[in-house]
Formats: structure tokens, C-alpha cells, sequence
């Protein structure tokens, strides 16, 4: 149980590495039409972020569990890096996508969407290396 921050932020990393810089990507370069392959990315998006809401939360449990491992320091810096990921995801979910999808001032959402799930990608990739340095081995 120790080591569950580290599989959770793995996860969450790993998923948005994957279907942001891979995935999406290649839906583009590979589906007849950019229309076919944006509503194929928004429904990846989508579950992408109840991916990273759900290992946010597991996460915020964990910190107040008995299986706590003493080497973690729960501060309030680790806590605030988890609330901001799972920020960004809920505001890209439900604030930008929402406009994307309307298709207004594409360009500018598009570009908030990005930043936000650029800044996710970097509060998962924190926790994990935070997770990882107390766990070297995991």
C-alpha cells in the first residue's frame, strides 16, 4: 500500500503522456478527416480526465490513510500540486471543451485547452517524481 502514490501518479502521467503526445497525434496524422479525428480526441480527452480525477482523489484519500508511508511528507505544497492537476482537468473538461466543441474563438480555446493540459501533464510528472524519489525501487 506504500507504494500506491507512485502507481497512481504513474498512471496519471503515463495516460496523459500517452494520449496527449501519442495518441491524439496520431488520430490526426491518420483519420480521413480532422473533424473525425477532433471528435475522436475529445472523447479520449474526456476520459482522460476522469482517469486523472480519479487517481487525484485515490490520492488525497491515501494521504489520510493509516498506510501513509512516514517518508512521504503530505505538506500542503504536495496537496496543492494534486488539486491544481485535478483543476486543470475539470476546467479543460467542462469550461474549455464545452467552447471547442461550439466552436467558439477555436483558436484561443484550443490554445487555453493545450495550456492546461500541458500544465496537468507537468503537476502529474511533479507528483511522480515526488512519489518515486521515497520509492526508488517501485
Amino acid at each position: 500500500m506504500k507504494r500506491l502514490p507512485v502507481w497512481l501518479s504513474a498512471l496519471w502521467w503515463g495516460s496523459l503522456t500517452t494520449i496527449g503526445f501519442i495518441v491524439v497525434p496520431l488520430l490526426f496524422a491518420h483519420l480521413p478527416t480532422p473533424a473525425l479525428a477532433g471528435n475522436m480526441a475529445a472523447r479520449l480527452f474526456t476520459a482522460q480526465t476522469w482517469v486523472g480525477l480519479c487517481c487525484g482523489l485515490l490520492l488525497l484519500m491515501y494521504s489520510r490513510s493509516r498506510w501513509v508511508d512516514e517518508r512521504l511528507d503530505w505538506s500542503a505544497s504536495l496537496m496543492a500540486l494534486v488539486v491544481a492537476a485535478m483543476l486543470c482537468a475539470l476546467l479543460a473538461e467542462f469550461v474549455v471543451a464545452p467552447r471547442i466543441v461550439a466552436r467558439d474563438n477555436l483558436r484561443w480555446w484550443h490554445s487555453v485547452g493545450t495550456g492546461l493540459y500541458g500544465l496537468q501533464w507537468l503537476l502529474a510528472g511533479s507528483l511522480l517524481w515526488k512519489f518515486s524519489s521515497v520509492h526508488p525501487s517501485a
